[in-house]
């Protein structure tokens, strides 16, 4: 449903030149230098998966969805939205996606959700029965029934995102684009979110690429993800996988009956492991979380067994955002090493 070969774009902006002459030559003619927003990216989305669009600010990651969208035209290769061409903006294709974006709203905000609703169903032109038989079920799966009638401007930051999400779904995309659809929600709201998303792709199986800065976003809702740097495609794949190529690292929790001393506790497992900060919402005193290299975490948990008061012990993974971000450095690393 989404494909994309080699898509490139790149901006050309105004160089500032030093100086007072810099400033003088900039207004006769100003120097222009190429900024390359994405780079010889290609993967392909099908219908009913939900590919998770990751990197840091500034990587790319919206660029390469509103070229996908139609909103912007790439520099260089080609990409395919339902057999169209995305830039040539053709209706029966815009009929058939959907883009929302978080930090961007498409409602009126003097008007209440269900009067936009009916301006969108005129829009789409979508038939009065399915309509409203769309509406029932997407305001009832996001629990905002009695909020329709309610202006958007008095709505609560959760319930403008779920009208948003509504407006975007009432004519049944086949494909849509999630950019950032949690950013600034409560932790209720994002759950609400990510829930409804998922219950969406099992019933309707859209194509859907989503960015997050949300781990916990990709994490639920992603089984395969996009990793972009600085607009390059430097990972694709299952999300599984990226724990199993790039974690060195596991991370040990014991829960202790009564406090230690952590400064001792580290000089004696300093060649096995490297503590942590304890979680939020957890005894700082009776829990404690050692990051330690695979190979050696059988060692570790004995030592530790043997050491402290333990009551209860796990063996995780390490969060999925720093091993991300290892990749990132990693890479940095790479380019910067002298030759």
């Amino acid at each position: 449903m989404i494909q994309a070969e080699g898509l490139s774009k790149t901006f050309f902006v105004h160089r500032k030149q030093a100086g007072l002459w810099g400033s003088v030559k900039s207004l006769i003619k100003r120097s222009k230098e190429p900024r390359h927003a994405v780079r010889q990216v290609s993967f392909h989305v099908g219908p009913g998966e939900i590919v998770g669009l990751v990197g840091a600010n500034g990587a790319g990651k919206t660029t390469l969805v509103k070229m996908l969208a139609g909103i912007i035209v790439p520099t260089a290769g080609r990409a395919r939205v339902l057999g169209y061409d995305p830039w040539q903006r053709d209706n029966r294709m815009r009929r058939q996606i959907a883009l929302i974006m978080g930090q961007k709203a498409q409602l009126w905000w003097d008007l209440p959700a269900a009067d936009c609703f009916l301006l969108l169903r005129e829009i789409y032109q979508i038939p009065q029965r399915r309509f409203e038989e769309g509406l029932a079920y997407l305001s009832s799966t996001l629990d905002v029934e009695q909020q329709l009638n309610v202006q958007i401007r008095r709505l609560s930051l959760g319930e403008r995102m779920k009208m948003e999400l509504i407006a975007a779904l009432l004519h049944s995309p086949r494909v849509c684009f999630l950019d950032e659809p949690t950013i600034g929600l409560d932790l209720t709201a994002q759950r609400a979110i990510r829930e409804f998303i998922l219950r969406y792709r099992q019933d309707h199986h859209p194509a859907m690429l989503l960015t997050s800065h949300y781990m916990e976003d990709i994490e639920r809702l992603c089984k395969r993800i996009l990793i972009i740097r600085r607009g390059e495609l430097v990972f694709d794949g299952p999300l599984a996988e990226v724990a199993e190529r790039y974690a060195s690292h596991k991370v040990v929790v014991v829960e202790l009956s009564r406090g230690v001393d952590r400064r001792q506790l580290a000089r004696e497992l300093a060649e096995l492991g490297e503590l942590l900060p304890c979680e939020e919402g957890h005894e700082a005193e009776l829990t404690l979380s050692l990051r330690t290299p695979r190979a050696r975490v059988a060692t570790l948990a004995g030592r530790l067994l043997q050491l402290l008061p333990v009551t209860d012990l796990s063996i995780e993974e390490e969060e999925i955002g720093n091993i991300i971000a290892h990749i990132m450095q990693a890479r940095e690393d790479e380019e910067e090493a002298p030759e």
